[in-house]
Order: structure tokens, then C-alpha cells, then sequence
């Protein structure tokens, strides 16, 4: 098949690394950028060779011919921008989390199946080499069944720096870094079937929560507990957080712990090996884990752009966990267990 043609919608903190990663790939190429700060696009417009540069989304898609866009930009425009691009009929990769609220996201959805196009997430957390291969010791059962997990992101990376406008946010921690844990919590144990979260402020000088615990049962089985905070500066400010995890198993367990080490316990004894993360030229060392995950789930989102091969993260299962993520709050602000239909899309 011919290389797709894609522009990318907002030029702020992660859109350099997303274009290079998007370079590290046969078979796309970006042909514009744009952002409401004309002087934002241009820069990052020379910094990774890209020919046009617009200000105004509506402008792009009339000028361009595109066979995708991929928007990173703040969870707020998500709405509009996506009933932009089905407006025009092109195909769509958003950002997590891919809409401010359920509802807008389920129109969305409807916007782009009505258009005809996809609507892809792009939820890398999921694709960190440590946690990709914590999935493939679960499913080749070397644990046995599950019944109870813990999965911990917790730091003092000092994450409002880069990214300030995450202090003005009145959900902060579960609706940005919850959305990354809770999605890899289902990829691991499957739906949620009952949730119950507290949630606490320890940044006095920010809007949102920054600390939340959250307990889940899941797919009929497991008791999974879910920790993510970035809450002071009591841990290594050096580098971007990895995620944590101990599963427990009827014949066993696994732990991914510091440093990508997988410690895989059962009757034949203890076998551990480390899962770095592959580094780029282009990335930022204290980012490596996740720039090094912008690479493989663009790859998956390419081959299925080019009818190659399924998606992960379609806008339909990552409203999944958008669904989880707000039933979360609904919890912490009742104290009560939030119980999620078993019928549920």
C-alpha cells in the first residue's frame, strides 16, 4: 500500500516525540502541522521537516488531502477536533484521555461511524515492553488463574512543570494518569465488574486530585488494587515513573518491579529477568519508557489504518475505560462501591 498522509493537531509538550516516533515507521508520512499558536506549529514544523503549517483545523482539512490525523492536544478540544475530522471524512487518532466526559465521547463515536472512519485512542501505557511481557506471563497461565493484583504508579516527578496546565484541571489524576493504570488493569484481567476509589490533594497549589487508590473486581475473579499518585517529592525526580505491579495466581505469582525486573515465583523456584525499554535518539532519557511505547502503539494503529491488522485501542474499547475512569469519581464522591452493568457496550 502507498504511505498515508497525516497532519498533527497541536504542537505542545509530546507532539516532537510523537512525530518522531511516528519517523521510526514504513508507511506514514506527516504533511502539516497545526495549532492555534501559528509561531508553535512553525517551530516544530522545522524541527521534524514538515512542509505545511496551519492555525486553523478547518483550514487543514480543506486544504490537505489526509488519510488520517492524529490530534494531541488538550482532552477539552478532543470533541470539537474529532467532529472536525468526520466532518471531512478523515480518519481519527486522539489522544488519551479521548474526551472530557462519557457523553462526549459516545458522540464521537457516533460522528465518526456515521462518517464512516475509525476513531482511534492512542493509549500507549499499555504498550511499555515490561508490561507487555507481564501480559504474556499471564496468558500463558505460568501463574494460574489470578484472584488478586496490585499495580502501583506512584511519584514525584514533577510533572506540573512540564506540563502546567494539568494544575488547572478539576479531575487531575484519574482522569490523566488513572486512564493510562485502569486501561492496563482491563488489558490484564479483563472488565471491571464493581469499582470503589478515594482520592486525595496533597498539591495544595493545584485544582485537581493527585493521589488515588482504586479497587476493582474483574473479570468475574480478581480483586485488583490500583495506586497513582503523583503526590510530593519524596521519590526520584530523575526519571519518568515506571509502573509496578504483584499478580497473585493459584500456582504462583509475578512481580514487575524497579528497573523492568519480572520475577516469575511458582513450585520450580524463582526465574527473573529485566524488559528495558528500547531507547531512541530522539527521546528523552528520563522519558525512555514512555517515548520508547509512542513507537509500538503507533505501529499497531498504522497496520490498522492500512487494513493490516486490528487495533487495541479503538475509540469503542477505550470508551471502556473512559466509563471505568468516571465511575471512579462517581465512587469517591458517594464512598459508595459503583457497581458497572454486565451488559455493558
Amino acid at each position: 500500500m502507498s504511505t498515508l498522509r497525516f497532519a498533527v493537531i497541536g504542537a505542545g509538550f509530546w507532539a516532537p516525540f510523537q512525530l518522531a516516533a511516528w519517523r521510526e515507521l514504513e508507511g506514514a508520512e506527516c504533511v502539516a502541522v497545526c495549532d492555534q499558536v501559528r509561531s508553535k506549529a512553525e517551530a516544530l514544523a522545522r524541527q521534524r521537516g514538515v512542509p505545511a503549517v496551519y492555525e486553523d483545523p478547518e483550514e487543514l482539512f480543506r486544504s490537505e488531502r489526509l488519510d488520517f490525523v492524529d490530534i494531541i492536544t488538550d482532552p477539552r478540544t478532543h470533541p470539537s477536533l474529532v467532529h472536525q475530522a468526520a466532518a471531512h471524512h478523515v480518519p481519527v487518532i486522539t489522544q488519551k484521555p479521548m474526551a472530557p466526559s462519557v457523553a462526549a465521547a459516545e458522540q464521537m463515536l457516533a460522528a465518526c461511524r456515521e462518517a464512516g472512519v475509525p476513531l482511534l485512542v492512542h493509549e500507549n501505557w499499555r504498550w511499555q515492553t515490561a508490561l507487555r511481557h507481564l501480559r504474556s506471563v499471564l496468558a500463558d497461565h505460568r501463574i494460574g488463574t489470578p484472584f488478586r493484583a496490585r499495580i502501583e504508579m506512584i511519584s514525584g516527578f514533577p510533572v506540573f512543570i512540564n506540563q502546567p496546565y494539568l494544575k488547572e484541571l478539576e479531575q487531575f489524576i484519574v482522569v490523566d494518569m488513572g486512564t493510562h493504570i485502569l486501561d492496563v488493569a482491563r488489558l490484564l484481567f479483563g472488565e471491571a465488574d464493581s469499582v470503589y476509589c478515594q482520592t486525595y490533594r496533597a498539591h495544595r497549589d493545584i485544582k485537581g486530585e493527585d493521589v488515588a487508590t482504586v479497587m476493582m473486581k474483574m473479570g468475574g475473579k480478581t480483586t485488583v488494587l490500583c495506586h497513582m499518585g503523583f503526590a510530593g517529592n519524596f521519590l526520584e525526580h530523575d526519571r519518568f515513573p515506571e509502573t509496578f505491579a504483584f499478580v497473585e495466581g493459584e500456582r504462583g505469582s509475578v512481580e514487575l518491579g524497579p528497573d523492568f525486573w519480572i520475577r516469575v515465583t511458582t513450585e520450580a523456584g524463582t526465574h527473573a529477568r529485566r524488559y528495558p525499554p528500547p531507547h531512541y535518539s530522539w527521546a528523552d532519557p528520563a522519558y525512555d519508557v514512555a517515548h520508547s511505547s509512542l513507537v509500538a502503539c503507533n505501529a499497531n494503529l498504522l497496520q490498522a489504518l492500512r487494513c493490516e491488522g486490528p487495533a487495541e485501542t479503538t475509540g469503542e474499547d477505550n470508551l471502556k475505560t473512559l466509563r471505568l475512569v468516571f465511575a471512579a469519581y462517581e465512587s469517591a464522591a458517594s464512598g459508595q462501591v459503583v457497581r458497572l452493568p454486565s451488559d455493558r457496550p
